[in-house]
């Protein structure tokens, strides 16, 4: 399972995110980006970032280390920002947090350089979560010790939005277009080759235990937290093994 820290201190709101992540401390001295179930999407949001950040580390894709963070309302009472402050009340017990990338910058496709190689593990693994939120414009990527490092997955497996939709909406295409690394000429065939057999019934089961219990409570249609793990298994064993004859948009 994830690592669990608590918050101890609440240091500042960044503001490049739609949902209002913040930079926290917690109790193991760490700083963490955190992400709230208060914000957006709530929980299913953070379900999808450990789903996908937890399945692109085992595919050997750098992400930044995911904790749980239980976050105690009170940290909010000395927030000036009242956004930020019923934020911070809405969102008692667990959170996610993920590791900050002290000096981190952000990816420009036009300053930096990714091989065909690279780029072509990257968009395959965005066409198997249907990350729709990696373009040029907001390419969702650090460089970090001038290493490309994957963030904000919380915009991808949409059709969790809509279980009884999520068999049609998972066989769809990717259209990778205006893919952040389209430039670059990724090489998704060899990506495939190497990756798609590592996506089995085995691998996805323990990505999706690490999902907190507590976020796939009450889930419409779902008697147990265990039967939307394998929900979410589902749609990705079936996409990976032919999804690479169906991205749109590259060459």
């Amino acid at each position: 399972m994830l690592r669990k820290v608590a918050a101890t201190r609440y240091i500042a709101a960044l503001r490049e995110g739609g949902s209002l992540p913040g930079l926290i401390e917690a109790d193991d001295r760490g700083t963490y980006v955190l992400k709230f179930t208060g914000a957006g999407q709530g929980r299913k949001t953070l379900v999808a970032e450990v789903v996908c950040g937890e399945l692109a580390r085992r595919l050997g894709l750098r992400v930044p280390r995911l904790v749980t963070v239980d976050l105690d309302p009170v940290l909010g009472l000395g927030e000036p920002d009242e956004q930020v402050q019923d934020l911070l009340k809405s969102s008692g017990g667990t959170n996610l947090g993920m590791d900050f990338l002290t000096r981190a910058i952000g990816f420009d496709p036009l300053a930096f350089e990714v091989s065909p190689e690279e780029a072509g593990r990257i968009v395959w693994f965005d066409a198997l979560i249907n990350n729709v939120d990696r373009s040029w414009r907001n390419p969702n990527l650090l460089m970090w010790h001038g290493e490309p490092w994957l963030i904000d997955h919380g915009a991808t497996m949409i059709w969790h939005h809509h279980w009884p939709g999520a068999r049609t909406s998972a066989a769809k295409p990717y259209d990778a277009a205006d893919h952040a690394l389209a430039r670059f000429g990724p090489d998704v065939a060899t990506a495939a080759a190497a990756l798609a057999p590592q996506i089995t019934e085995e691998l996805l089961a323990e990505v999706t235990a690490e999902i907190p219990d507590v976020w796939l409570a009450d889930e419409p249609g779902f008697d147990t937290p265990d039967a939307l793990r394998r929900a979410y298994a589902e749609p990705l064993l079936a996409r990976a093994a032919g999804i690479h004859e169906r991205i749109e948009g590259i060459k």
